[in-house]
């Protein structure tokens, strides 16, 4: 019996009649056969177009489109940030955020990718599959099986990062098959890595070696998934003990093996057109327009966006409209609070600390240029703070009015002067930070208007990365030099001092900085095995008090920010559970270790 697939594709089935009977004699429109499907170039074009919607990880680890908003049209993008030691979620305090405070169990709920990594899988295996057999172009033929494969690696990735071990199903599976063909057993975290690694060395030949749609990839954006999960797989290698037989850990024995592999890509892409942005004067704006000049020379591959609502079906997500400064159409804004140990780890240009004396500050009366003013220019790109100018208007974070006589006022006003600042976190009284995301916002996006509707391409991978993981992979291999030399690529860019010594800590901390609220920080603590102590602790804020004489302020540290809400993360963490349900769905999938 034939496959039928109900495929939405407009544009490509409309058709005309003259007469009733021309009508009726016609296949319903809604309703594709298997054989029409995979004989028909639009047709292929489209369903491929398809697993690229449903990637919703290609998004910033966004998952599941559920009811609890993961998808990108919603708050999805922010939660692998706010689970992180980089800020926290101000205005939406969903599940996600109750796995991060009251900790994460057998039950899951956060970050999840396996129901919607599998319907995808199954969709690129068959697209795998029949492609070759189709008639169309040879040349265009070996392209878009090359990159429906890279996209089941990348999809392989994203789970491997999150569950360890996985069922490796590389063909479509039919009802008829023996219970272990259906009810697969975790491959080991070991064979997945090497899928995913092996998968890039296969397909490199028939993609591009450049593309003028980095929605799709190239050669060097296979090498910078490749650069990513070798770097992965080495770390796990190194600082993870084998358990389950190795269905989580790999041998310690392979980590430089796969320190060389990540290496060598990221060198095979930094000798190629690839090179970091590089084009504006001003730092803090050169800095900005890394995320907001689209297809620049830093862009490896990214998931494209467009500023129509994903509900009036544009491909717009939702970024501006939460993460900006207020105003916001549903007068929210600033959705990730910036942690204050984040704010510390943006150095002085001079190179020199960024860590503040906590009772210094809290001390007299102070400018926040006084406070931030010799920050690195990655400080303005990245954050904002009080005082800081969006859209015309002064962002006003202050919580408190010194009055003349020295008391602090609290409510209404003062000689004309709000005793509180306009931005929502503060009006709201959820424990505001006083800082948030600068990084990826478009000052010309319009936050009063419909939700999904930010069209700024989200960089999935990018070439300040693969510096960052060229670095780290050369010094685990004994080459301090080389990453050193590929760091201060970086710095120089950023306008801050050049290094002059190198350490493992160093480049954590560069990696820290540079790749800031791009979702990288909760998966390096992960495969570093840094999370207990990282993750696992309270974290700071600053309050703005404003004094009515001098117009400076007063400062006050809350620590801890979050109140009675304290972060939890253990050692079981390190992997997320596969969870009651799908071990009982499927008795062959072991559960992870602590769960």
């Amino acid at each position: 019996m034939k496959t039928i697939y109900r495929i939405i594709i407009l544009g490509v089935l409309l058709t005309s009649s003259s007469c009733m009977k021309e009508v009726l004699d016609k296949k319903p429109l809604d309703i594709i056969s298997s054989a029409d499907l995979w004989s028909d170039a639009s047709l292929i074009e489209s369903y491929l177009a398809q697993t690229y919607y449903q990637s919703y990880v290609l998004t910033n680890d966004c998952t599941e489109d559920d009811i609890w908003g993961y998808s990108d049209a919603w708050f999805g993008q922010f939660v692998v940030n706010d689970m992180s030691d980089e800020c926290k979620a101000n205005w939406w305090n969903g599940p996600a955020m109750n796995k991060k405070y009251f900790g994460l169990n057998v039950d899951g709920g956060v970050l999840e990718w396996w129901e919607g990594s599998y319907q995808v899988i199954r969709m690129l295996n068959e697209f795998i599959a029949k492609v070759p057999e189709s008639p169309i172009d040879e040349e265009l033929k070996s392209y878009r099986t090359a990159e429906a494969r890279f996209l089941r690696a990348f999809n392989y990735f994203s789970m491997v990062k999150r569950y360890g071990g996985v069922p490796l199903i590389t063909y479509v599976q039919s009802l008829d098959e023996p219970d272990e063909a259906l009810y697969p057993a975790r491959n080991t975290e070991k064979e997945v890595y090497d899928f995913v690694i092996d998968e890039v060395d296969e397909i490199l030949n028939d993609l591009p070696e450049a593309t003028t749609d980095f929605g799709r990839p190239s050669r060097y954006a296979a090498l910078a998934l490749q650069s990513r999960a070798a770097l992965y797989a080495a770390s796990i290698a190194q600082f993870v003990s084998v358990q389950l037989e190795g269905v989580v850990g790999i041998d310690e024995s392979l980590a430089n093996e796969y320190y060389q592999i990540s290496y060598d890509a990221s060198k095979a892409i930094m000798d190629g057109p690839h090179d970091l942005y590089n084009v504006d004067a001003d730092k803090v704006e050169n800095f900005k327009n890394v995320f907001l000049v689209e297809d620049n020379i830093e862009v490896i591959f990214a998931r494209k966006h467009d500023y129509t609502s994903r509900f009036s079906g544009g491909t717009g997500w939702s970024y501006d409209f939460f993460q900006a400064p207020s105003p916001c159409a549903w007068g929210g804004g600033n959705q990730d609070g910036v942690y204050l140990e984040m704010i510390e780890e943006f150095e002085n240009i001079d190179g020199s600390s960024g860590k503040l004396d906590r009772v210094a500050i809290q001390q007299g009366l102070w400018t926040v240029d006084e406070l931030f003013g010799q920050r690195e220019p990655r400080f303005k790109a990245s954050i904002y703070t009080q005082d800081d100018v969006w859209k015309g208007a002064v962002v006003d974070f202050h919580n408190g009015l010194v009055l003349p006589d020295g008391t602090i006022k609290l409510d209404a006003s003062y000689e004309g002067v709000m005793a509180v600042g306009d931005q929502f976190t503060i009006k709201r009284g959820t424990g505001a930070t006083s800082f948030g995301v600068m990084k990826y916002l478009d000052e010309g996006h319009d936050t009063m208007g419909p939700r999904a509707s930010s069209g700024t391409d989200y960089i999935v991978f990018r070439y300040g990365e693969v510096l960052l993981n060229f670095a780290e992979a050369a010094f685990e291999l004994g080459k301090p030099a080389e990453a050193m030399d590929a760091m201060n690529l970086l710095r120089d860019r950023a306008g801050v001092a050049l290094l002059t010594s190198i350490d493992q800590q160093i480049i954590r901390h560069e990696r820290k900085v540079e790749l800031a609220f791009e979702g990288h920080r909760y998966w390096d603590v992960r495969r570093w095995r840094t999370g207990v102590e990282t993750l696992g602790r309270t974290f700071s804020g600053l309050r703005f008090i404003l004094d009515y004489t001098t117009r400076k302020y007063k400062m006050e540290v809350i620590d801890p920010i979050e109140g009675d809400f304290i972060p939890v993360f253990s050692e079981a963490n390190y992997y997320l559970p596969i969870t009651m349900v799908r071990t009982g769905n499927n008795p062959n999938l072991v559960e992870n270790p602590g769960y």
